[in-house]
């Protein structure tokens, strides 16, 4: 029993009851090795830095592609390889425990500074052996300085869009404004075709690119200075990764040899054997196409670091024959396919995606992570796709509560009674899984956008609250975070934000305003500036790209690369759909506030202006009842038309301007609401605003409405977001939406069947995503106060689960300050 002590007058989760009953997870194999490292944190493992740095320093003036293909054979040739105690599969990408690796091509240019803060950063720190800092500050870091990406965008952005994008550091840190996300990951979110090599081995890829390379012309300048490099890296990878598992293969047979005990001998015995199979060759049992797909995974781990991590498509169909083959074959039931598939997601854990800048950390608080798991949607012919692995991968959910994988469930009018309930179970767990993701709403979106039929029923869910669909999706630029409450402030104060004193940032859009008109009006030229700049931003981003990524292994799983033998970083490749976005960040809190500002100064005249910026400027400190004032005005999600039809202004003023625009960046790039952790830092520099949010304290989140000002309940919410969309353009995506539950509200069999109902009614609203917490106030409060009895309590941050302790007090406070609804 555990010192958490549960009152008999409230409801609680079963996730709170674990805590409360100190519940332990030994009596399964991932939970002993989830024992082994929970609650550790995490070491950084520098091979993966040491191996490209000392191939890209011996392969200088060869072709891009190549040099990656060959780093990668260094690393798979001399990197340590793992096979774990009681594991049932096979590798790891650093040392024992939690671990982060290195991509020194990114951001070497200030790796030796950050490795000394990054053991006393507040968000998701990191130790360091002191001979690893040491080698990096002396091997590492000085090759790649003058090199990165980071220091090729910084001098490329003119210097009217840079005074939004970074301060004038050393560092070039994020300003928190308009906030380029490129320079911290060498991709977006990703899925691979993982059926491919499940199919046909890499031998059979290696195979397919031989007989390329054999069809060129051998006089043609573009067959031998572009074709013939990139399939030459293509069967180097190849290479690569099988030399690599064949090395875990040797590994575990001896560690077979020195085994004592006949199980574990004959567990390592079949490890040996399927490692020196797959992925070289074609899975052709459950148990090894899991393998082989954790080996593709965690190999595209190191090959590059894609936002998000690497996502793992929809496993409950490529997965879905080898179980029912085997199931058939009497070798393999419910039970051994749920302990294969934890024993994956206890390696994920053990992976921590690391960010060296400040920014990523701040984007990615409580160690982040998105490497999504999709199930259940409908078939590339449009028939319901659920089937009996979809229900393993919910059981495993309320089994075995981990924070890992990230699962994404498809939801749609016709999904099965069955699974909406075991959906509505698992998410009443409590730990936040599954965010769901509406294929009412996607589908339609991804026609509209060029996909066919087959392609936009078969999308993946990838990364925080996106879609892919693999071999038609083809754009891999990260894109910009836009700060729209630093506009509101920059149209109060006249181009300036009381964080930056008296330098003028934005627009000078005058302070004197005789009606609502004409704040707004000054208001939608600071957004349409913020716009202009974070396309500028973009256009640098993806003119420079090719010059600094590559990637022959996630180019070798997609039909279009292999096809035209081009790297999926290329900026155009033929026939695919170049899908970007760019994020609003703090959509509730300019809706509200430009609500308030409607309301009470212009129409009810209870405020003026200048009283307005006098108590902002003292955070409303000794102006307590103007503040309450401004909190009583009409407020986004509460179904009240007179602040939705705002939402819904700004929300087409962005889809117009892209709509005009993206063409000219040779991409479609799309408005979204998706924050992960990035209201928090970009509240850090917004003041006071007149909605009554104090200074510097979280924006809202998503499409959420802003923290507490939700007061009709979860359905207004929905009917919110719903008013606020311009469904007539089709320039939208995801809008990531926060709900939080008491327990009570969905207790028992009736609760499920509310919270059925409800998921229902979001589908039917052709909303793109939802997401819950399910927990009572008063344990996220108790967590707080005291961390080590809660170790291990998870709860949704932003398209993904994290253990509440490892959060910030800022994003702690963000979550605990969201509106807890007691009816559904």
């Amino acid at each position: 029993m555990s010192d958490i002590r549960l009152s008999e007058k409230k409801t609680y989760s079963p996730q709170e009851i674990r805590l409360q009953n100190g519940t332990s997870l030994e009596n399964k194999r991932a939970g002993r090795i989830l024992a082994g490292f929970q609650g550790s944190r995490p070491v950084i493992d520098i091979e993966r830095g040491k191996y490209f740095t000392e191939s890209f320093r011996e392969t200088e003036g060869q072709p891009l592609i190549l040099r990656w293909a060959k780093a990668l054979y260094n690393y798979a040739e001399h990197a340590t390889v793992y096979v774990d105690d009681d594991q049932l599969i096979a590798g790891r990408a650093g040392r024992s425990g939690r671990y982060g690796i290195l991509y020194p091509e990114l951001d070497g240019d200030f790796l030796d500074e950050a490795i000394k803060s990054l053991p006393e950063r507040d968000s998701s720190p990191f130790d360091i052996a002191p001979e690893d800092a040491e080698y990096i500050i002396r091997e590492i870091s000085p090759y790649w300085k003058g090199k990165t990406f980071h220091e090729a965008l910084a001098a490329a952005i003119p210097m009217e869009t840079r005074k939004y994008t970074y301060n004038n550091d050393s560092e070039l840190s994020s300003r928190f404004i308009v906030n380029e996300t490129a320079s911290f990951r060498s991709s977006i979110q990703w899925v691979h075709d993982y059926e491919k090599p499940l199919k046909i081995g890499f031998n059979g890829i290696k195979r397919e690119a031989e007989e390329r390379l054999a069809a060129l012309d051998e006089f043609s300048p573009v067959d031998n200075t572009e074709r013939k490099p990139f399939l030459e890296a293509v069967i180097l990878t190849a290479d690569a990764i099988i030399l690599w598992a064949k090395r875990h293969s040797e590994l575990a047979a001896e560690k077979a040899a020195a085994e004592s005990d006949p199980v574990r001998k004959a567990e390592l015995l079949e490890i040996a054997r399927i490692c020196a199979k797959v992925p070289a060759e074609p899975a052709e049992s459950f148990y090894e196409a899991v393998q082989s797909q954790w080996f593709i995974q965690l190999f595209s781990r190191i090959e590059q670091k894609t936002g998000t991590i690497i996502s793992n498509g929809r496993m409950d169909q490529y997965l879905y024959p080898y179980y029912k083959a085997d199931k058939e074959k009497g070798v393999i039931d419910e039970d051994k396919a749920e302990e294969l598939l934890e024993c994956v997601w206890v390696s994920m854990a053990q992976y921590i995606d690391l960010y060296l800048s400040k920014a990523g950390g701040a984007f990615n608080e409580g160690y982040a992570h998105w490497e999504a798991v999709t199930i259940g949607g409908q078939t590339p012919d449009g028939r319901d796709a659920v089937n009996e692995l979809t229900y393993i991968f919910l059981r495993s959910k309320r089994e075995f509560p981990l924070n890992y994988p990230d699962l994404a469930a498809r939801i749609h009018t016709r999904s099965p009674k069955r699974y909406l309930y075991e959906v509505a179970e698992t998410i009443k767990d409590g730990s936040g899984f599954p965010k769901l993701i509406n294929d009412d709403e996607v589908v339609p979106l991804l026609l509209a956008k060029g996909a066919q039929f087959e392609e936009a029923y078969d999308y993946s869910v990838s990364g925080c609250a996106e879609c892919r669909m693999p071999n038609r999706d083809t754009f891999t630029s990260p894109c910009a975070y836009i700060n729209f409450a630093a506009a509101l402030e920059m149209t109060i104060y006249n181009g300036k934000m009381l964080k930056y004193g008296d330098e003028v940032i934005g627009l000078q859009t005058g302070e004197d305003f005789a009606d609502f008109d004409s704040f707004l009006s000054a208001y939608l030229k600071q957004q349409k500036n913020f716009m202009k700049h974070a396309f500028i931003q973009q256009h640098e981003i993806i003119r420079l790209r090719g010059e600094h990524f590559a990637s022959p292994l996630g180019s070798s799983l997609h039909k279009l690369c292999m096809e035209q033998q081009k790297d999926i970083h290329s900026p155009k490749i033929d026939g695919g759909i170049d899908l970007g976005y760019f994020e609003f960040i703090g959509y509730g809190t300019v809706i509200d506030s430009l609500a308030a500002l409607k309301k009470v100064m212009f129409e009810d005249k209870r405020v003026t202006l200048s009283e307005l910026k006098d108590a902002m400027m003292h955070n409303f400190e000794g102006f307590e009842p103007i503040r309450a004032i401004m909190q009583s005005a009409p407020a986004y999600g509460n179904n009240d038309g007179y602040a939705d039809e705002i939402g819904k202004l700004l929300d087409r003023e962005l889809l117009e301007f892209t709509r005009k625009y993206s063409a000219e960046l040779g991409v479609q790039l799309d408005l979204r609401y998706v924050p992960f952790t990035s209201n928090v830092p970009f509240g850090k520099v917004v003041s006071a605003t007149p909605n009554g949010r104090l200074a510097y304290v979280p924006l809202s989140d998503g499409s959420s409405a802003s923290q507490g000002a939700d007061k009709n309940g979860p359905t207004a919410i929905l009917l919110s977001n719903y008013a606020t969309k311009n469904y007539d353009y089709r320039n939208r995506a995801a809008r990531l939406l926060n709900i939080k539950l008491s327990p009570q509200c969905v207790s028992g069999e009736d609760g499920t069947e509310k919270l059925v109902d409800f998921i229902k009614a979001w589908c039917d609203l052709k909303l793109w995503h939802l997401q819950f917490n399910i927990i009572n106030r008063e344990t996220l409060i108790a967590a707080q106060n005291d961390p080590d009895s809660y170790r291990s309590l998870l709860v949704r941050v932003a398209g993904y689960s994290a253990y509440f302790c490892e959060l910030s007090k800022d994003l702690q406070d963000d979550i605990i300050s969201r509106t807890e609804h007691i009816a559904v």
